[in-house]
């Protein structure tokens, strides 16, 4: 576990999520009084979330933990637990395996996706309980609390935010607190 100094002032018991006025690709993140800009999945909201289905599902899902690369981010301020990323670090999203939507270690043959990206979009990744506790296969894996895209591009499901905005968010953060997809 990475050290943290917890967050000042505050935490959010809720964070929402909303859509964005024209584009279903983009939401809009309030915590607090503070609201911000956030892409969500290219397939927009989903009641009926699917694995592979490119959608954002529309629950309340609590903040389990995260990761973050130690090596490009650093001095965190959160109260959320935070795990420092590794190389061999990977996530199965392969519903027919017994860790599916679990993390894994590499070498691991199943489909997976590695969380030590070069692109920059899981240097700091929040763990949302999206099938995580209860599983059920094809309902969904890998939904996330992450990084943006240069230009606000669409995720696979996750809701994404600017770095500058989710260091301004994480002190508000504890376990447990749970963001609302509406």
């Amino acid at each position: 576990m990475q050290k943290t100094r917890a967050g000042a002032g505050r935490t959010a018991s809720t964070i929402v999520v909303r859509p964005a006025p024209v584009q279903k690709t983009r939401a809009l993140v309030r915590v607090g009084g503070m609201t911000v800009l956030a892409a969500i999945g290219r397939s927009g909201r989903s009641i009926l979330k699917r694995e592979g289905d490119g959608a954002t599902p529309i629950a309340a899902m609590k903040l389990l933990y995260g990761f973050t690369r130690g090596d490009r981010v650093r001095f965190l301020r959160t109260a959320l637990p935070m795990r420092h990323i590794r190389k061999d670090m990977l996530w199965c999203d392969q519903s027919d395996d017994p860790n599916y939507n679990r993390p894994v270690k590499a070498p691991f043959k199943p489909s997976h996706e590695e969380l030590r990206r070069g692109d920059g979009l899981y240097d700091i990744c929040l763990v949302l309980d999206w099938n995580v506790r209860s599983r059920r296969r094809n309902r969904g894996s890998a939904i996330f609390f992450h990084l943006i895209r240069p230009g606000y591009e669409p995720t696979a499901g996750c809701v994404a935010v600017s770095l500058r905005d989710m260091k301004r968010i994480l002190p508000s953060l504890r376990k447990g607190t749970t963001v609302r997809v509406v």
